[in-house]
């Protein structure tokens, strides 16, 4: 199957954010797009024949999710993360950052505290703000090029009336899984605190091999406070198809989640969305396994290339997905220096790190979810910046 991941496919004019929006967005007409969390691989085959078998049906009416669905969800739970869920625990949303601010809007109120660990997913902080809440950031430490949990920070944080926590887990950009030690002290802090937590685990299926990621809600006393938000999205490369889920056992905050999104009008994902889920989690193990593997490789290579020919950058070695995020501070650039030397001089778009809040400034994300020619030119074009 590595032939697959090796053979090239012209994105353009499909309506790709990464490769038809370059110029809209960058000023650019022919930059390398390694940017945007998707990746430029085929999905997987028995979700494209799933889509077709159903496109080949020419009615496309109201739709709702099947119990062959809710059972392909809970197999795969159980299987690739050991977590044994029930189908009155899911709720479906059309993506996980729909699903982030659903929770926000629904378990706080304006004014309220929210909690999170930067430098983190930019979305962690819209929806806050959007949301007219107020961030609370603990910092996440630096530690031999590792990020680690401060947790004498984070307690303190949650002392001061924090209402929520929005936890990344897998670590984005950094890559980071936690252990079990660190998951279990989170739970233990915010359960003393009152703190309803809301774990985005989207890129928990893309553990990298020797690490293996552990839902929150699995450990401890705390999984009644605990709302987690998975998808297939990132895992089988079908962000597209806009489909989610969250999962609590607490049927308290899922009936508020859930009366919040009948006052959006949201009434359930769309009849492709749901064809793509059930196929996804019940036959798509093999192809994901073989996509880890090619992603583990590509990581490899491009940390020993950064190391042998750009000595000045460091990456962080990541422990689950196709993120790579590198350190530029030893340059001795500004962010701003940094992407005009990316754009100008080598036609490269990375995401520059102060997207991710304090601690990204002088980083940037490099997307390796694409094939080793697509991967060799990036890293080709970024020496070609800093040397």
């Amino acid at each position: 199957m590595e032939n697959l991941f090796d053979q090239p496919i012209n994105r353009e004019n499909t309506r790709s954010l990464k490769w038809d929006f370059t110029e809209e967005r960058f000023g650019v007409k022919d930059a390398l797009p390694m940017w945007v969390a998707d990746m430029d691989f085929a999905s997987p085959q028995c979700i494209i024949d799933a889509l077709k078998n159903r496109a080949a049906h020419p009615v496309y009416g109201y739709t709702g999710p099947s119990n062959p669905l809710y059972e392909s969800i809970i197999h795969w739970m159980r299987k690739k993360h050991d977590w044994n869920i029930h189908k009155s625990w899911i709720t479906f949303s059309s993506g996980v950052v729909s699903a982030l601010a659903t929770c926000v809007q629904a378990l706080s109120n304006p004014g309220d505290k929210i909690l999170l660990q930067s430098p983190v997913y930019t979305p962690f902080f819209h929806v806050i703000k959007t949301n007219d809440r107020e961030v609370v950031n603990s910092q996440l430490k630096l530690i031999n090029g590792r990020y680690e949990l401060d947790f004498e920070d984070f307690e303190e944080k949650l002392k001061s009336g924090v209402k929520l926590f929005l936890f990344c887990s897998p670590h984005n950009p950094g890559g980071r899984i936690w252990t079990k030690e660190e998951l279990t002290k989170i739970g233990e802090l915010c359960t003393r605190y009152n703190v309803t937590m809301i774990s985005d685990e989207i890129h928990a299926d893309l553990a990298l091999p020797g690490y293996q990621h552990i839902p929150l809600a699995t450990l401890g006393d705390f999984s009644n406070r605990t709302i987690t938000c998975m998808a297939p999205s990132k895992t089988f490369n079908i962000a597209g198809i806009q489909a989610s889920i969250m999962i609590t056992e607490n049927r308290e905050l899922q009936a508020k989640i859930t009366a919040h999104q009948q006052k959006q009008g949201f009434h359930g994902l769309n009849l492709f969305a749901l064809e793509a889920m059930e196929a996804a989690y019940r036959d798509g193990e093999a192809w994901l396994n073989e996509a880890v593997s090619y992603i583990y490789i590509n990581t490899k290579l491009a940390i020993e290339y950064i190391q042998k020919e750009i000595p000045q950058l460091k990456p962080m070695k990541p422990e689950a997905s196709y993120l790579l995020w590198i350190d530029c501070r030893d340059l001795g650039l500004t962010d701003q220096e940094i992407q005009d030397k990316l754009l100008k001089e080598a036609k490269l778009i990375l995401e520059p790190g102060p997207k991710y809040g304090p601690g990204g400034e002088g980083w940037v994300r490099m997307n390796l979810g694409c094939t080793r020619t697509t991967l060799m030119d990036g890293l080709n074009r970024l020496k070609k910046a800093f040397l």
